[in-house]
């Protein structure tokens, strides 16, 4: 039987979160962890999408630090499904803070990581195949499965 195809946009995963004191670390800009945490759930929607089932977190790849980000930035996450092996996807998060009373946006973190997906037993389920449509889109695909092919 073949494996199904999914598009890359039917994986698009964004939320936002408007950081509060909550979030900062000693130093007065937020937590590196408090975005991972939120990096950890949109990629878990954009896999669960493309998966249809519930999924895990396996790792996180890369996580790059690009700048600061401070109380009162809005925060929105767009994640999706780069490459998807048997039972695992490799997810692209893309972290933006934006002072939403300027309307100034920065790039702030950008990583990756896969997710597996899980079957009824628990075990990890086959996902459909990722079918990339922009030039973008092809790029990251082609990155993402030599790094498969690297680990397997």
């Amino acid at each position: 039987m073949d494996q199904p195809v999914k598009f890359v946009k039917e994986s698009v995963a964004e939320l936002s979160e408007l950081m509060m004191p909550t979030h900062v670390n000693n130093l007065g800009s937020v937590f590196g962890g408090a975005i991972l945490q939120l990096m950890d759930k949109a990629a878990y929607v954009s896999a669960a999408r493309h998966a249809g089932v519930p999924c895990v977190t396996a790792s996180f790849d890369r996580v790059d630090f690009v700048s600061p980000i401070r109380v009162g930035e809005l925060v929105t996450l767009r994640a999706t499904v780069n490459f998807a092996g048997k039972s695992s996807m490799e997810v692209g998060v893309v972290v933006t803070a934006e002072d939403f009373l300027n309307g100034k946006k920065r790039e702030a973190f950008r990583g990756r990581c896969t997710m597996v997906a899980l079957g009824p037993n628990g075990r990890p389920a086959p996902v459909p195949r990722v079918q990339p449509e922009t030039d973008l889109e092809k790029s990251l695909y082609a990155e993402a499965e030599n790094r498969y092919r690297q680990r397997h």
